[in-house]
């Protein structure tokens, strides 16, 4: 007899996003859903899966994931899947189709899967250079960061141009109703930091296609980079802590730290001053020695500033030097995601508000669903 799960209530969905994001998933038909990503930029070794209507990015091609106490069974003819805990079934969940877009190529012949990729259920992902002066170095290289694997695997190109971007984004709202996009970049240099690569990447996208963007990159030396962000057509605008301790920083990324977090600050403020309290944000990996007293009180100085704070497990990437760093425990993710989500309720910079980005997307976190 088949054992059918029973209906979760908000907090045991809760419960067990933040736990699956921890743990992550062993799969039994590995082919379930959008094609995993494996390397790259920005989270990675993950597989989209839809818990109780929310979608999140799961591991599935790391060492913790691999010792998973979750299975998910093969779906079935509607794509839904059991969860198993041991030999208990817990929950339903399913797996966002395949893109469509994904089956085309560019005009020069670049397959679209090359130039962007789905995120969670409806973002469009895509990383304008896949190369950055940090990870040149091991002196400098973020320590969690496999941007260059991707692209020694064939899987990407090093340089995206503003038509095959707009070509693809076009495809992808089309075909598959593409709801927002997400750009970011490797750093290029210590002075705009990618700042321009994005405006001219935003302009042509825009100029094909109506669609929210967030540019992401390191804070540029002149502000005024973020006026020129704005005009040309980005929405939202992500600039990434990672961590927030400075002994930490130094240690995990040894290259980023010469921008100090004083300059993160001053920048969110000018940001924040163009684009709008709640359309700036910044990501922040838990996890990786930074206290939990820590964060929270660096995300009480960001909400004070009208930035959105996006806490995200860390994610252990195979072939990084932190590939055997443990993932955050669920218990851990839970003591800092259930106070902030009612401070970011209380600040009045709810993810549903945001424009586009990681933030909105919410897929690589369980924050949002501590918001309600």
């Amino acid at each position: 007899m088949t054992t059918t799960p029973t209906t979760m209530q908000p907090q045991d969905s809760r419960q067990l996003m933040t736990e699956l994001q921890s743990f992550g998933l062993r799969l039994v038909d590995p082919s379930a859903g959008v094609s995993s990503r494996r390397g790259g930029a920005g989270p990675s070794d993950h597989k989209a899966v839809t818990v109780d209507g929310h979608t999140i990015m799961v591991p599935v091609h790391t060492s913790t994931a691999w010792h998973s106490p979750f299975t998910a069974e093969a779906p079935d003819a509607t794509g839904t899947s059991r969860v198993m805990r041991g030999s208990i079934p817990i929950a339903s969940i399913s797996f966002p189709k395949q893109p469509r877009f994904y089956a085309m190529q560019t005009f020069d012949g670049v397959p679209y899967s090359h130039i962007a990729t789905l995120h969670g259920s409806d973002v469009l992902a895509t990383t304008v250079l896949q190369t950055c002066i940090r990870y040149e170095s091991r002196k400098k290289s973020c320590k969690f960061c496999a941007i260059g694997q991707s692209l020694a695997a064939g899987r990407t190109i090093a340089r995206k141009t503003p038509e095959q971007l707009a070509e693809v984004a076009r495809a992808a709202v089309l075909l598959d109703g593409v709801k927002h996009m997400v750009m970011t970049t490797g750093t290029p240099n210590a002075t705009d930091r990618g700042a321009a690569v994005l405006c001219e990447s935003a302009f042509a996208i825009k100029a094909a296609v109506d669609i929210p963007i967030q540019g992401q990159c390191e804070p540029p030396e002149d502000d005024q980079w973020f006026h020129r962000m704005k005009a040309a057509g980005i929405d939202t605008l992500g600039m990434h802590l990672e961590v927030v301790t400075p002994e930490v920083r130094e240690r995990i990324m040894p290259g980023k730290a010469s921008v100090p977090v004083s300059r993160y600050m001053s920048a969110f403020e000018a940001a924040v001053g163009v684009f709008g309290r709640g359309q700036v944000s910044t990501y922040i990996l838990a996890g990786l020695g930074d206290t939990r007293e820590a964060i929270l009180d660096t995300c009480d100085q960001l909400l004070a500033r009208g930035v959105y704070p996006f806490v995200v497990p860390f994610v252990p990437i195979s072939g990084t030097p932190l590939e055997d760093h443990p993932a955050p425990s669920p218990e851990f993710m839970k003591s800092l995601l259930a106070p902030l989500g009612e401070r970011v309720v209380a600040a009045g910079l709810r993810s549903a508000d945001i424009k586009a980005g990681c933030g909105k997307c919410g897929a690589c976190s369980s924050l949002s669903v501590y918001e309600s």
